[in-house]
C-alpha cells in the first residue's frame, strides 16, 4: 500500500526522506562493490578497505532506518554511529594523498574502469550525502553519519586518483571547450 516500517516500527510513507535516503546508501555500496570487483582483477590493496566501507554502508542504514525522533533509547544504542570511522578514513585519505601529484586541474572521472567506478561511486556519495543532510538537519540521524558519507566521498576521490596511477592511466583533463 506504499508504506514501509522503519527498525522503530514506524510505518512511513516509501517516498520518505528516511527510504531515500536508505535506497541509496544502498545503491551507494553496489557501485562500491562494483569498483571493488574492478579493483580486485587489477591486484589493488585497497579492496579490502571497499569492503570495510560497505560493512559501515551497512550501519549507516541502521542508523538511518532509526529515525530519532520515534526511537527508544535501546534503538538509539544499538545503531549509534560512532566517530572512529570517520577518523580511519580521514588516515585513509592522508595515506594515498601522499602518494600522488598534486592537482593543477579538474579531471574528469576518466583513468581505468577501477578509477572509473570509484568517480561513479563518489558521485552516488554526495547523492546520499544530500539525502541524509535533511534527516540530520531534522534531528532524525546522527550528525556522524553526514560526516562519514562526506569523507567518504572524499576518500572515493583519492582512491580513484591512485588507481589510475597504480594502473598506469591517464586522468583526463578539464579543457574549456570554445565557443
Amino acid at each position: 500500500k506504499g508504506f514501509s516500517s522503519t527498525f522503530t516500527g514506524e510505518r512511513r510513507p516509501k517516498g520518505d526522506r528516511i527510504f531515500e535516503a536508505l535506497g541509496t546508501t544502498d545503491e551507494l555500496s553496489s557501485a562500491i562493490g562494483l569498483a571493488g570487483e574492478f579493483s580486485s582483477e587489477k591486484g589493488h590493496t585497497f579492496v579490502d578497505q571497499l569492503h570495510k566501507v560497505q560493512c559501515m554502508l551497512q550501519d549507516v542504514g541502521s542508523n538511518l532506518a532509526t529515525p530519532l525522533s520515534s526511537a527508544r533509547e535501546a534503538h538509539r544504542k544499538r545503531t549509534a554511529f560512532s566517530e572512529k570511522p570517520i577518523l580511519e578514513l580521514e588516515q585513509w585519505i592522508d595515506s594515498y594523498s601522499e602518494q600522488l601529484p598534486p592537482l593543477r586541474a579538474f579531471i574528469l572521472p576518466s583513468g581505468g574502469r577501477s578509477s572509473a567506478a570509484l568517480h561513479f561511486s563518489r558521485a552516488v556519495c554526495r547523492r546520499a550525502e544530500r539525502c541524509v543532510v535533511p534527516l540530520v538537519q531534522a534531528g532524525e540521524a546522527d550528525p556522524n553519519v553526514a560526516k562519514y558519507l562526506n569523507r567518504l566521498s572524499d576518500y572515493l576521490f583519492v582512491l580513484a586518483r591512485y588507481a589510475a596511477m597504480k594502473e598506469g592511466k591517464e586522468e583526463k583533463i578539464y579543457i574549456k571547450p570554445e565557443l
